[in-house]
């Protein structure tokens, strides 16, 4: 069984739904730190196409007074009217893209609901994004399998709990996947190799790559996981 796993990211990009068609299972990783910069600091935000070339979708946080904290334990700081922000600003910078109208409800379903947990929302997000795209496969959430570990540790235990023999990683697994443990455990490790494909965006100027999933989705409607396979 191939299987792959990520962090519940917000609204995420084409790269992530291409990993997620190429395995048998995907495992969303709920039970890892929080973090809000570098290569992992997309769960709490993404980008969208503007007129101006592209803008943040940014949802905020309340600080738990910990030095850390999981995905999953992470909230959302409703004192703040970010859900209306959020959808004005994909509704303004969408609505004249060629299949906005096809998912418009969907999508905005979702922002009409109230939410606490911020892997809460992305999770249900990335569920419906799923649907969309046509992809059918068993979703696990890490953090209700009852799994330890770290790192290398962590993803080794999430493939023997699931009955895993092939792992595919993200690109970014380089910098931490020690390669040599998983061979010791006869899981084959796959790096993801994902070329962000060019299609045409609504909005006037340079292709802008590495938005929003639903860049693709209002701009190619039906034909969007054809295109972020590369067929």
């Amino acid at each position: 069984m191939i299987l792959t796993g990520h962090q519940p990211n917000y609204l995420p990009y084409a790269g992530f739904f291409h990993k997620i068609a190429l395995a048998d299972e995907f495992v969303i990783v709920d039970n890892v730190q929080f973090v809000k910069r570098g290569p992992f600091g997309w769960i709490h935000r993404n980008k969208i196409r503007t007129p101006q070339g592209w803008d943040w979708l940014t949802i905020p946080t309340l600080t738990s007074g910990r030095y850390t904290q999981t995905i999953k334990e992470a909230k959302i700081d409703n004192s703040i009217p970010w859900r209306r922000k959020h959808w004005r600003s994909i509704e303004w910078n969408y609505n004249k893209a060629p299949f906005f109208k096809e998912y418009a409800d969907k999508l905005k379903a979702v922002y009409d609901m109230e939410w606490e947990s911020i892997s809460g929302l992305n999770i249900h997000f990335i569920k419906i994004l799923l649907d969309i795209l046509d992809i059918k496969i068993p979703i696990h959430i890490a953090s209700e399998l009852d799994i330890e570990g770290r790192a290398t540790d962590l993803v080794i235990n999430i493939c023997k709990k699931l009955g895993a023999t092939t792992y595919i990683s993200g690109i970014h697994g380089r910098d931490y996947l020690e390669e040599s443990r998983f061979k010791e455990n006869n899981i084959e490790l796959i790096y993801q190799e994902f070329k962000h494909p060019e299609y045409k965006q609504c909005q006037e100027g340079t292709f802008i790559p590495n938005l929003s999933v639903i860049d693709v989705l209002f701009n190619c409607g039906h034909k969007g996981l054809g295109i972020i396979m590369g067929k």
